[in-house]
């Protein structure tokens, strides 16, 4: 299992094209979006510390999600799985590999939206709170990194693309990625905060408010990893029963 790991690090970092992509895009639509002046209502914190928070979570799950979901896919019809088969991996190694895959590639993603944010728009935190954001978003990031290696695993190589992007677009919108969700229908706001993503982004903005995050957040993402992560082991293990 550890030999996979390692290569599965290296191939992450290998792919430049994806990792300037990954990197680059958040920070972007952070500058697009961040122009307003003002604080967020409900939370206090200025546009751009509420936008830093949401593009930087936006990118972690843009690198783990899109990545290992199509990587996987592809892995199945070239014949990389099927020779992993041949193998004593248990499911949970498999999983546990591609999720630290792609866990390294999400991290360049968070730290160059806080550089953009600091450098361009002048986002003074504590030393202890940039930490701790870096840290509670990689983390959080495994959530999502799990749920990729799921949906490659769930469908076709024809078929994971479009399934990937409107996972990807739905959770990103509707977990208030890329609005407040308090500007949300209110039966809509009650489906948005039992997502991963709402949880995702509100463990960031606990911190920029130098609060703990709340319990509630932490036990959805908790359940949300146990359960992809579970299911693409099931799913690893059902595939490889088939051959």
């Amino acid at each position: 299992m550890n030999s996979l790991i390692k290569l599965e690090l290296t191939r992450a970092l290998r792919n430049r094209r994806f990792l300037f992509f990954s990197v680059i895009y958040p920070s972007v639509i952070f500058l697009l979006v961040s122009n307003q002046t003002g604080t967020v209502d409900g939370t206090g914190l200025s546009v751009a510390k509420y936008v830093m928070v949401s593009m930087a979570s936006f990118g972690a799950l843009t690198a783990v999600l899109m990545g290992n979901s199509e990587r996987i896919a592809k892995e199945r019809e070239g014949g990389w799985v099927r020779q992993l088969r041949l193998t004593p991996l248990p499911g949970r190694g498999y999983v546990l590999a591609k999720t630290a895959g792609a866990a390294v590639v999400s991290l360049p993603s968070i730290v160059m939206v806080f550089l953009v944010a600091a450098a361009v728009k002048d986002v003074r935190l504590d030393t202890w709170q940039w930490f701790a954001l870096t840290g509670a978003i990689w983390a959080g990031s495994l959530v999502f990194a799990a749920l990729g290696v799921a949906i490659g695993y769930l469908a076709s190589g024809d078929a994971v693309r479009p399934i990937t992007m409107i996972v990807y677009f739905g959770l990103s919108i509707l977990g208030g990625l890329w609005m407040p969700s308090s500007s949300f229908p209110t039966w809509l706001q009650d489906i948005a905060k039992w997502l991963p993503t709402h949880a995702y982004a509100a463990l960031g903005r606990a911190i920029e408010q130098s609060q703990a995050p709340h319990t509630q957040d932490i036990a959805i993402l908790v359940a949300f990893f146990l359960l992809f992560a579970g299911g693409a082991a099931w799913l690893y293990r059902k595939d490889t029963l088939k051959a």
